[in-house]
């Protein structure tokens, strides 16, 4: 029988219901997963305050702890150019100027998957531990999209080339190999870089205003930044320094938001280079406003959404003065925090199809299997004259010379993680002929007045303090300060170390520890000593108690040096201290000798053998971003010349002398004058800065295993005669598109040890205006052995009535075919592949006649067989 409830059942039951209701209202929306995006973003800035949200629009993004929100902090500052960069053990690929040279971009986008792994894995495995400092994050400020218009630039290494196409193209595939393709959640975010007309010099990118016409601001410096937005959907990025038409880069509202928004459909968040917006009132830089808060302000107002740098604590300044209103920080605020979203940062462990990749990925044998074969695809045979190469493995004696035949940190570049393992080409080739007798000797330096450097051990007269060991007395403490008892005493024979992902010692901390070692150095020879240290977080080398340098910055590791005058068999103390605090831990003392006759040594051995490899180039400490390099033909990363160093043409031009078949392999992140080596030498391979495995990439190739397929991303030029200035941006006479003259070698270019042969090109001849051309053409391999060719697309127009380029890379794509096989290969050329640059901008396709050529080159290239055919569009004009 049914009773009625008592009072106090019902007392009860209206409590249950009032907590429901009271429940439902604490609930946190922006954690509720079944809301959109944009619904929890609008929920969670609701709660922010002004102070709050000017903290979170900083790169080290705070923590917010309230009743209403848990936000965990965010440092946004992460690099992945060729590897997961500065935060601890990472597979490391070739430099992106070398990943260009491959001149494939379905590849590509498998070195960025690769790379995006090693990030979510790193990720996980740092927020596990709380870890949410600098490197440590989900996006990344990758890739450097800007065009290498001048081979002098320093930082052009970390570019994908002088063209926009082929820009474009490889960073579109970058792109989507590190951002992923669910389309609820992002990988990882990528940033194209820098924003815009920013290509050098290094030493003026603080204050310098690009003033170019129409033609070369669309034809040529935005395509890439437009393909990267419209074909890969990049989520972020990076205004530059520089002004363009007398707004800085990062305060100007025509670019970022009048190009990249209304014009591109851009739709995700603006971050400033690091300082930009100090450009903006310190002296000496751009110098448009006067404080500030005014600065910030002008930033905001153009759209950006994160400061690299503090000048924006000055906001609440500008919001006080009215010079830009909390809604306005809302409106970019929300772009960050959708970006967050969109990672997963606020949805349960496991709701993403990116979580739980295991940190197994890192450095795994897949991964460097993936870094060899882009080191080797990377690789541009130049010439071979003869068929001298492939070399025979039967060969008895081989002198390998050169200051980059054993050199590490040549093969990282700039930018770059730290591997477990790097391979030189000298140990690529010990490894590949291990009967033969394999000679070594550096040669020369990289430079005149560039120390040739050498790891410090007890040969090299190291002392522990007793005076009776060999080595220093090491002392390790649990703290970044050197404080209280060590956790262990110990002799180091050397110091050279990588403790990426590892603690020195047991009992030890990871990442946040400090070392101290004490000792003598007893002096070989009398003269200028080069000491020289690398490392990161921080370091200081004492001699005799005299502090002779120190390094400190949680950016990146950095180098440091000193020249002493010592007398031979002089005694003296050193003492080096160092302190890790991050991920990145490592430290290495080399020293430079003087009256080293570093040629005498290679001349004897290069008699000795029977064929000679000389390993040369340049060096990421001579070539890059803003660096403390003042040599004969270096400029604070920048280059003066472009010609090898003469202390190495000397070497080569000697050894040649010599009557010995010479093989000249280059490793460099940017093109060299090569005239005299082009006339002189039967053999050159360009290799680039190859990454971990370069060395072995580069022994595959010159003897044999491996069939060469790079072609060149930029133009090889014969001397800085044939440039314009180097601070003049106007395109004139510059790149394959507008150089008149005859490179050493073009854009485009590379050699196999097979042959191709092209034949059928089959196209109409006349088309509508707005129709689609498709092209194909039969490529065969008619040579004997299996290889790789990069079929290539050229465009000339032949009436236009506006200026254009003198021909255009308009298509390419890399095939395999082995011996004797033979491929019909098709491409489809858009409408807007035959536009113009008109004079306001807009880019028109005009009826009229065009050239189109198909091959394995430009047309009159060297080696290259290139078919052509003319065509002609009719109708009327159509504006994109």
């Amino acid at each position: 029988m049914f009773k009625k409830p008592t009072l106090l059942l019902l007392i009860f039951i209206g409590h249950c219901f009032f907590a429901q209701i009271s429940f439902a209202q604490n609930e946190k929306n922006y954690l509720n997963q079944k809301l959109t995006t944009e619904e929890r973003v609008d929920d969670l800035v609701s709660k922010l305050t002004l102070d709050q949200k000017i903290k979170l629009l900083q790169y080290k993004g705070s923590s917010i702890k309230t009743n209403d929100l848990d936000i965990p902090a965010y440092n946004w500052w992460n690099e992945c150019l060729h590897g997961v960069a500065r935060a601890g053990r990472a597979t490391v690929f070739p430099q992106a100027i070398g990943l260009s040279a491959t001149w494939n971009a379905p590849f590509i986008e498998k070195v960025a998957s690769a790379i995006s792994d090693e990030a979510r894995a790193k990720y996980d495995h740092f927020s596990a531990l709380d870890k949410r400092g600098m490197y440590q994050g989900l996006n990344f400020w990758t890739p450097n999209i800007n065009i290498f218009r001048d081979p002098r630039w320093g930082r052009g290494m970390e570019t994908y080339g002088e063209d926009p196409f082929l820009t474009g193209t490889m960073a579109s595939s970058f792109i989507k190999g590190l951002q992923g393709n669910d389309p609820n959640y992002f990988k990882t975010i990528a940033t194209v870089k820098h924003f815009v007309v920013h290509s050098g010099p290094e030493q003026t990118r603080h204050r310098f205003n690009a003033e170019v016409t129409n033609l070369d601001f669309f034809e040529t410096y935005t395509p890439a930044f437009k393909i990267a937005i419209q074909d890969a959907g990049v989520y972020s990025l990076m205004c530059a320094y520089n002004s363009f038409r007398g707004e800085p880069c990062c305060g100007s509202s025509y670019l970022l938001e009048d190009i990249l928004r209304k014009r591109w459909g851009f739709n995700g968040f603006i971050v400033t280079d690091c300082g930009a917006v100090d450009d903006f009132f310190k002296d000496g830089t751009h110098e448009i406003v006067h404080t500030p808060e005014e600065a910030s302000a002008l930033a905001i107002k153009a759209g950006v959404s994160l400061e690299c740098g503090d000048i924006f604590n000055a906001l609440d300044k500008a919001v006080e003065k009215k010079l830009v209103t909390e809604a306005e920080l809302d409106i970019v605020i929300k772009r960050l925090f959708a970006a967050r979203f969109r990672l997963g940062m606020f949805d349960k462990k496991g709701d993403n199809p990116f979580d739980n990749i295991p940190y197994s990925v890192v450095e795994s044998t897949k991964h460097q299997e993936l870094s060899l074969q882009a080191a080797r695809e990377s690789i541009v045979l130049l010439k071979n004259g003869n068929a001298f190469l492939p070399l025979n493995k039967s060969v008895k004696t081989i002198a390998v010379i050169g200051p980059n035949s054993n050199d590490e940190e040549v093969m990282l570049a700039n930018y770059n993680g730290f591997p477990t393992t790097i391979i030189t080409p000298l140990q690529g080739i010990k490894n590949k002929i291990p009967k033969a007798k394999v000679l070594y000797a550096r040669g020369s330096a990289h430079a005149e007045g560039a120390p040739s450097l050498e790891i410090i051990t007890p040969a090299n007269f190291f002392q522990d303090a007793s005076g009776l060991e060999p080595g220093l007395h090491a002392k390790y403490y649990n703290n970044i300060s050197y404080k209280g008892e060590p956790v262990i005493s110990r002799v180091d024979e050397k110091i050279d170390f990588n403790w990426m992902d590892n603690s020195p010692i047991k009992n030890l901390n990871e990442e946040d520890f400090s070392a101290k070692w004490s000792g003598y150095i007893k002096i070989p020879v009398s003269g200028e000593i080069n000491f020289n240290m690398f490392g990161a977080e921080e370091y200081e080398l004492l001699i005799d108690g005299k502090s002779q340098f120190s390094f400190s910055s949680i950016y990146s590791p950095g180098y440091k040096s000193v020249n002493l005058n010592f007398k031979k068999g002089e005694i003296h103390k050193i003492d080096i201290k160092y302190a890790s605090r991050g991920a990145n831990a490592q430290l290495k003392l080399s020293w430079g000798l003087p009256d080293q006759n570093l040629k005498l040594e290679a001349l004897k051995i290069a008699r000795q053998a029977d064929v000679v490899i000389m390993c040369m180039g340049l060096s990421p400490r001579l070539e890059g971003e803003e660096m403390d390099v003042k040599l004969d033909g270096f400029d604070g990363g920048d280059r003066t010349e472009i010609v090898l160093p003469k202390v190495q043409q000397d070497l080569i031009k000697e050894v040649k002398a010599l009557g010995k078949p010479v093989v000249l392999v280059l490793l460099n992140g940017s093109a060299l004058g090569l005239k005299w080596e082009d006339e002189n030498l039967p053999a050159i391979v360009e290799a680039w800065y190859g990454g971990q495995k370069g060395g072995e990439a580069i022994a595959d190739v010159l003897f044999g295993d491996y069939n060469p397929s790079g072609k060149l991303p930029v133009t090889f030029y014969a001397s800085v005669d044939d440039l314009p200035a180097f601070d003049n941006y106007d395109m004139k006479g510059r790149t394959y598109k507008y150089y008149q003259g005859t490179p050493v070698y073009k854009f485009g270019y590379g050699l196999s040890y097979t042959k191709f042969s092209y034949d059928k090109l089959i196209t109409k001849e006349v088309f509508g205006i707005n129709e689609e051309i498709n092209l194909s053409v039969d490529v065969e391999n008619i040579g004997e052995r299996e290889g790789d060719e990069v079929v290539q697309v050229y465009l000339k127009h032949l009436d236009s009535k506006v200026a254009v380029p003198l021909i255009s890379l308009k298509a390419f794509q890399k095939i395999h075919l082995n011996k004797g096989e033979k491929k019909t290969i098709s491409f489809t050329l858009k409408p807007s592949d035959f536009s113009v640059i008109v004079e306001n901008g807009d880019a028109v396709v005009n009826p009229g006649k065009f050239e189109v050529f198909l091959g394995g080159g430009q047309p009159n290239g060297k080696n290259s067989s290139v078919l052509s055919k003319e065509i002609e569009l009719k109708k009327e004009p159509k504006s994109f």
